[in-house]
């Protein structure tokens, strides 16, 4: 079964993924792209301890997404990819491994020169122009925070960031 989730969300995998998103489609493995978690055992584990049962994940770099993208995607059973960022979901899309996915942001929270664009998003200039890049090489990308909330579609994210 191919990749069902593709999903941005600065927490990662957390209960919101796990129990919201993991249980609603029944997903069996999750792919962890981030640079800094997939080079620190301590990090990766701490966030494979939440995981159910027969659950499992793997925490890879960008490169390591790009390389393995095929194998994560024939992978048996349903999955997950999670960035913490829209800059490494933007490389995949550039690499050419998003066409006809559609891509969630779950969770973008306050900075310095984000503005609240959902309760649960905020963007900057240079998350727009991610986004952007994701849309034109992806199916679709939209906010929801969980399964059963109302998709936000990416063009209604960008006016209220303007």
């Amino acid at each position: 079964m191919p990749l069902d989730l593709f999903r941005i969300d600065e927490r990662l995998l957390h209960g919101q993924v796990i129990v919201g998103w993991g249980m609603r489609l029944h997903l069996d493995f999750y792919v962890i792209v981030d640079d800094d978690v997939a080079a620190n055992a301590w990090e990766s584990d701490l966030y494979a301890a939440g995981l159910p049962a027969g659950v499992d994940a793997d925490f890879v770099s960008v490169e390591d997404a790009i390389a393995r993208f095929g194998e994560f995607d024939a992978h048996p059973g349903r999955g997950a990819l999670l960035t913490r960022v829209p800059g490494p979901m933007r490389e995949l899309a550039e690499a050419g491994l998003l066409d006809g996915k559609r891509v969630n942001i779950g969770g973008l929270h306050a900075g310095e020169e984000r503005r609240r664009v959902l309760p649960y998003v905020h963007l900057d200039s240079r998350d727009v122009s991610d986004l952007e890049a994701i849309a034109e090489r992806s199916g679709r990308v939209t906010a929801r925070d969980l399964p059963a909330a109302r998709e936000v579609p990416l063009e209604e994210l960008i006016r209220a960031a303007r």
